[in-house]
């Protein structure tokens, strides 16, 4: 049984950021496929939440890798997964 997918106000906003750059630096046909494989990252999510590693301040966030340059972090409950944002890898890595 899946989870439910619950997306936060900065995980959308993170999102959009993210996806509107590589549309303008690589094009819309690059970003749609960054699209695509979110969407499918986020439905393997809802039906294995644990599949990703816990981070070191809180066992419930998980990072999941959708990209070389972007990864998702999110928060398991017992019913659902909630989306927190998305963070550019290029930058300082304080946490993980």
């Amino acid at each position: 049984m899946s989870l439910e997918i619950l997306s936060t106000q900065n995980a959308d906003e993170t999102f959009i950021a993210v996806y509107d750059f590589i549309e303008i630096r690589f094009g819309k046909k690059v970003a749609d496929k960054f699209l695509e494989k979110t969407e499918n990252i986020v439905a393997l999510i809802a039906e294995y939440p644990l599949m990703y590693k816990a981070t070191s301040i809180d066992v419930n966030v998980r990072i999941a890798i959708i990209s070389k340059h972007t990864s998702l972090f999110y928060r398991v409950t017992e019913t659902s997964v909630h989306l927190l944002y998305f963070w550019d890898n290029r930058r300082d890595q304080l946490f993980l």
